[in-house]
């Protein structure tokens, strides 16, 4: 029973993969035009309090919306890297964790 256990979080773990890039938001994206004279954090953060916008990673080409939806509000515009597991059909990362980019 234990092996089997082991194999299993052994397959979780395999899945896992690291994306390096930018918190941001899925209105804004790439550019941050909408406050303009603040910085970009403070949008990032504004946009992502709307109930219809999530906070995202954006890796310089694409958009990937991530499921965790209050760690990355310390990260916002800051380049991260963030470890999970990627939902190619809902476009979602489910984060295990995020920690900034060296």
């Amino acid at each position: 029973m234990k092996t089997i256990a082991l194999l299993f979080a052994g397959a979780a773990l395999a899945c896992a993969a690291t994306f390096t890039g930018t918190i941001t938001d899925t209105m804004c994206g790439a550019r941050h035009t909408m406050m303009k004279g603040r910085p970009d954090a403070d949008c990032v953060r504004m946009c992502a309090k709307t109930s219809s916008v999530q906070y995202a990673l954006y890796d310089g080409q694409t958009l990937l919306r991530l499921s965790d939806q209050k760690t990355p509000a310390r990260f916002a515009a800051q380049k991260v890297t963030v470890t999970g597991t990627y939902d190619e059909k809902t476009r979602t990362i489910k984060v295990s964790s995020i920690e900034p980019a060296n």
